[in-house]
């Protein structure tokens, strides 16, 4: 209602194209009181913001380069970038500017539909005119398509209560990843809602972003995702390993659509991200295990993995066991200025390497011996009173008495690393990230670690974890990990326990915090990972039909197209 006038609206988004398009109908529009308008702002480049900057006015343009009397071609620059907006609209109405940044649309009708399309390029008015018809008609072909082709699971014959939340917080999931990561390039955290970390993408989380689509039916879109990282990312990669001194390519932490990497203090230093193009490009192979997967991907299977031996090969002492440093771990509290040995990267490298060997077989090429040594001197998971820990001091605590100078290796340089007292190494190792968990239920069985001890972490990590410092993805995780060690119980705690980042909103996004995270896709990525392994297992799992869930008669989940975890 405006004015005590009834408008109706109706708003839609295109499938396969950048386009949205809308219908408008009231009184108000043919007695001049209601138009359109269509509002162009700088970004503000800012972290946790619409991305909006209306007061740079001198900073971008706004130009319609050409126009009838149903459509106008809009060019837009901002400082280096070009892009195009093709408005096109029905029946009579006039296109009008306002200001420098600013157009409307205006009609003596009471009814205006009118389309608005994004592009790098000059987009060429088709020969069929806009249709709001014809339009809706392709949205409406478009997601009954998705729905059907995916994988869908199905918790109404289950009696336990909290199978109607676990199943809305699918759905929704599903729905948002759809919408905010199947796209051209990795998302940033929040997708396409509003900035985070100032609009830029995170390569570690594209395993949160991408996994949940190969494992509920979806490939193309991790397909997608692979494209941009063999065209545009890896000529950068590349060049950021040649920078630094190794061989082949190291995927950057932060980035933007051109591959660009943005300098933080932590994110450089992280290396979780490195393996994911292996992981990745394994799902494809499970998907088409023929040899125009093996070329597509092969060459960035190679240099991922050449990176990461030669990585490994910097921390390496001249016998004995590998215990990777000079990074920061997955669970960021463990930074390489005070801890190395981190589980998760210990046993990421393993698979990565690993896999990377399987890949060199299938391309009838040889194992590389030196791979093999790597693959074989990675250090077990650090244990300490029957626990595997988050990571091991790399000076000895504050206070022993013992040599500042200690290393592992007598090799690092240890400059400028910090001294630590065992009573803050300790609150550091259970906050944040549980990435040991992670170790076990992201990725398949690794000789690295035993069933029994990682058992009894998962215990302790559910009794004595700092809860106020995880992320939402890290529910999922745990539910993983509980889900390959048999626990089902556990699985379920872990998805739907009532803490603070694993809140789930009405709309099905997964809420962090009120400033800087209002939602969290890589929560709901982490969510469907969970579920969908939690029903079809995961390779070398003997049970079948929902390993994941109790067996205790309440949860009768039944599904379709969802794939085993690796």
């Amino acid at each position: 209602m405006v004015d005590n006038e009834a408008v109706s609206v109706m708003t839609f988004v295109e499938g396969n194209k950048d386009a949205l398009f809308s219908r408008i109908k009231t009184d108000l529009l043919s007695e001049g009181r209601a138009r359109v308008t269509f509002r162009f702002s700088y970004p503000s480049g800012q972290h946790s913001d619409d991305g909006n900057n209306w007061n740079a006015s001198d900073k971008h343009s706004t130009t319609v380069l050409k126009s009838d009397n149903n459509s106008a071609l809009i060019e837009r620059k901002l400082d280096d970038t070009v892009y195009y907006v093709l408005l096109q609209w029905e029946g009579n109405a006039n296109l009008d500017k306002a200001d420098a940044q600013c157009l409307t649309l205006s009609t003596s009708d009471d009814l205006l539909s009118f389309s608005a399309e994004f592009s790098e390029n000059p987009i060429q008015k088709g020969e069929v005119s806009y249709s709001f018809a014809q339009e809706i008609k392709g949205v409406m072909k478009y997601w009954p398509a998705f729905w059907n082709s995916g994988g869908i699971v199905d918790f109404s014959q289950c009696t336990d209560p909290r199978a109607q939340e676990l199943e809305r917080r699918v759905v929704l999931s599903q729905y948002l990843t759809k919408i905010n990561c199947d796209n051209s390039t990795p998302p940033q955290e929040t997708g396409l809602t509003y900035n985070s970390w100032f609009g830029r993408p995170h390569l570690e989380m594209t395993w949160w972003h991408a996994v949940d689509f190969a494992l509920w039916n979806h490939p193309k879109m991790v397909e997608n995702m692979l494209a941009w990282y063999n065209s545009v990312a890896y000529p950068e990669a590349k060049k950021i390993a040649e920078r630094q001194g190794f061989k082949g390519v190291r995927w950057m932490k932060m980035t933007d659509p051109q591959a660009g990497e943005a300098p933080s203090n932590t994110g450089s230093f992280l290396t979780w991200q490195q393996p994911h193009y292996i992981y990745l490009a394994e799902e494809m192979y499970r998907y088409n295990p023929d040899d125009e997967t093996l070329e597509k991907y092969g060459e960035g299977v190679e240099a991922t993995a050449e990176f990461m031996a030669d990585f490994a090969k910097a921390c390496a002492p001249k016998k004995g066991l590998i215990k990777l440093y000079g990074q920061t771990s997955m669970q960021e509290s463990m930074s390489k200025d005070f801890s190395f040995g981190h589980p998760f990267e210990q046993v990421y490298w393993w698979y990565g390497l690993s896999t990377a060997q399987k890949w060199r077989e299938r391309r009838g090429l040889e194992r590389r011996s030196d791979w093999d040594e790597i693959i074989s001197r990675l250090a077990p998971l650090n244990e300490v009173d029957g626990i595997y820990t988050a990571g091991e001091p790399l000076k000895p605590f504050e206070g022993t008495g013992k040599s500042s100078e200690f290393d592992p290796y007598k090799t690092p340089e240890l400059k400028g690393k910090k001294e630590i007292s065992k009573e803050d190494f300790d609150l550091k190792s259970r906050s944040d990230h549980p990435a040991v968990l992670g170790a076990c239920g992201l990725l398949p069985k690794s000789p690295l670690y035993n069933d029994e001890v990682m058992n009894k972490t998962l215990t302790w990590v559910m009794e004595n974890w700092n809860w106020d410092t995880i992320w939402g993805w890290d529910y999922g995780m745990i539910a993983m990990a509980a889900a390959r060690l048999m626990r089902p119980d556990v699985a379920l705690e872990a998805l739907l326990i009532e803490k603070g980042k694993n809140t789930y909103l009405v709309s099905g996004h997964n809420f962090q915090e009120p400033k800087r995270l209002r939602l969290y896709l890589p929560g709901n990525g982490a969510l469907l990972n969970a579920v969908a392994m939690m029903c079809a297992g995961w390779d070398g799992c003997k049970d079948v039909l929902n390993p994941g869930f109790p067996k205790d008669g309440k949860w009768n989940v039944r599904w379709e197209n969802l794939h085993r975890m690796q």
